[in-house]
């Protein structure tokens, strides 16, 4: 997969033209074994999150995203995470259970990151109620700054 072009944090944006332009529809199997639709998600403010097993920065966001799905879901987020890993569920099923991730877990495809202009790990986009990207961040993202973003985001109608 992308393992050989995602060992290095890259600290950029994608670029602006994909801001404000719609997401990529998908339809992937969850951790859970049902189907995860993006489209299914219009109307909620979507953080979807690109990691894998082995990144660390991944590691280190994971328990925000978590933080962040308890603390907003009832105000309309929802956490998607999009496992990059080479093994599949074999690896992501217990690191999302070791993890006690609290949002569906799909795997990812090079063609599917291809998309989103994924080319290092890990990528965080934030994605408005009617299915637009509203952010994109490569590389960790600063905590506060992100949750203010998702405020924002909440609090438009």
């Amino acid at each position: 997969m992308l393992r050989s072009l995602l060992l290095g944090f890259a600290l950029t944006t994608l670029p602006a033209a994909t801001v404000l332009q719609p997401a990529p529809d998908f339809t992937l199997t969850g951790n859970n074994g049902a189907p995860v639709r993006l489209s299914g998600y219009q109307g909620r403010i979507v953080l979807l999150d690109f990691w894998a097993t082995w990144c660390g920065g991944c590691k280190v966001e994971i328990p925000w995203y978590i933080e962040f799905q308890n603390k907003y879901k009832d105000k309309g987020l929802a956490v998607i995470g999009v496992a990059m890993d080479d093994d599949g569920w074999k690896k992501v099923k217990p690191f999302a259970e070791a993890k006690k991730m609290n949002y569906p877990v799909v795997l990812g495809n090079d063609a599917l990151a291809k998309r989103y202009g994924v080319t290092a790990l890990p990528v965080t986009l934030l994605i408005d109620r009617e299915g637009k990207i509203a952010a994109s961040h490569t590389g960790l993202v600063n905590k506060e700054a992100f949750e203010k973003k998702i405020q924002s985001l909440l609090a438009r109608n």
